[in-house]
Formats: C-alpha cells, structure tokens, sequence
C-alpha cells in the first residue's frame, strides 16, 4: 500500500492511509486475528457476512431498479 506525502503534510497522509485499510478491511482483520478463532465459529462468521452482503445487494437492486 502506498500512500504519498505531499507538502511535508503528515496528518494527511496518514488520513489516506487510514482510510485505505479501512477500504480493504485490515483492521477487521487484525480484529479476527487478535485470538484464535474455531473453525465452526469461523464458518458461521463467513455464512453471517455473506448473508449481510447479499441483503445489501438486494437492498441496493431494490432501490436502484425497483425490484
């Protein structure tokens, strides 16, 4: 990840970079990492997402095409 700085502005920078992890999902990740998590809970967590990503498709699907 690359993140330059401009005009000696630090602050800046690591705004955009903050903002950049949070797009990819590294601090959820670093979140899960932090203990050792069973399989089956890992499962259930990876089922629950997925199913919380489709209901915002569909939500969005509504809201842009009307069904």
């Amino acid at each position: 990840m690359l993140v330059s700085v401009r005009d000696n502005n630090v602050d800046q920078a690591l705004r955009a970079l903050k903002k950049k992890m949070q797009r990819e999902g590294i601090f959820r990740e670093m979140k899960i990492r932090r203990s050792f998590e069973k399989p089956s809970e890992k499962r259930a967590r990876e089922r629950a997402e997925a199913v919380r990503r489709h209901r915002k498709m569909l939500r969005k699907r509504l809201e842009r095409e009307g069904y």
